[in-house]
């Protein structure tokens, strides 16, 4: 029987595999952080809030798991200012090899954490065991029960596991930003990405391989206070709608201000990812408003 599990994951982190040897995710698809600076910008003013939430403690942290190329880590310790920047410690989390960044530290372990955890498109990359229907699988009779004969499902017990044990970690708010669907939504998603367009997944390291995250059993495994919203509602909470104003030089930085922040607030696009906000000695309430409960877009299940 062939083991999904362990060809995905010797495909992304084994000695040849696709993130072992230092490929980063900037080189093969777009993300959020690669917009601009606008999603380091809401981050810190959640992190701020959070900070709050805290009491201001000597050390506040901003620990960025899968941090790929490092770049929405640097971009928070770029940004951030005031007291927060003196108290800040920004650390990125990647099994690959770090990238030299003033003001970051690299790990490839989840460290504890003060302050703000963010899995921003890391879930999706933990390798699951794939299973065919019917299946007596405890995971899939609880999260899948819809699965028909012959379908095929991604079973995410490892990445509920992976998820609750970084939650466990925090004392603060941990924030996993991915794409995924919920139990009305199930689909195998299983897909692989390579120079910037969707490919066949392939267990050679040639490609990057994902699947969507199962958001539900996810925040069931972490457990306490947690909310899943949309990314374009939170970062209108956080206050990212992208206004223009000004004439002039002016006007056209707002212009491009506000191209940028709509790309990241698509409900077609990054806009429609998931953000499921955990508070971990913090309410939630504190740190977003209420809003709209997440939906899957089904523009988002584009499987090859």
């Amino acid at each position: 029987m062939f083991d999904w599990e362990a060809a995905w994951h010797a495909a992304l982190y084994g000695p040849t595999g696709f993130f072992a040897r230092g490929e980063k995710p900037s080189s093969h698809f777009r993300t959020s952080p690669l917009v601009g600076p606008e999603l380091a910008e809401a981050l810190l003013t959640l992190l701020a809030r959070v900070d709050a939430a805290l009491g201001f403690p000597p050390v506040v942290d901003f620990v960025d798991v899968g941090a790929g190329g490092g770049e929405l880590a640097f971009a928070v310790r770029s940004l951030a200012s005031g007291s927060l920047a003196s108290r800040l410690r920004v650390t990125a989390v990647e099994l690959g090899p770090p990238v030299e960044l003033p003001g970051v530290r690299w790990t490839s372990v989840v460290p504890s954490c003060v302050g703000l955890l963010v899995g921003h498109e890391w879930l999706d990359s933990i390798p699951c065991p794939v299973v065919t229907g019917p299946s007596s699988d405890p995971w899939i009779t609880r999260w899948w029960p819809s699965l028909g004969d012959g379908e095929q499902a991604e079973v995410g017990a490892p990445r509920d596991a992976a998820w609750a044990a970084a939650v466990s970690s925090v004392r603060g708010a941990a924030l996993a930003i991915d794409y995924g669907h919920l139990m009305s939504s199930r689909r195998f998603t299983l897909t692989g990405y390579r120079g910037g367009r969707q490919v066949p997944p392939v267990f050679d390291g040639s490609c990057d391989i994902t699947a969507h995250v199962a958001f539900d059993s996810a925040a069931d495994a972490a457990g306490g206070d947690w909310v899943l919203v949309s990314q374009r509602d939170a970062l209108a909470a956080l206050g990212l709608t992208g206004a223009v104003s000004g004439s002039g030089w002016e006007w056209l930085e707002s212009a491009a201000r506000a191209g940028r922040i709509a790309e990241l607030r698509d409900p077609h696009g990054l806009g429609g990812f998931g953000w499921l906000l955990h508070g971990c000695g913090v309410a939630v309430a504190d740190l977003l408003p209420a809003l709209p409960p997440w939906r899957p877009n089904p523009a988002s299940f584009s499987v090859t």
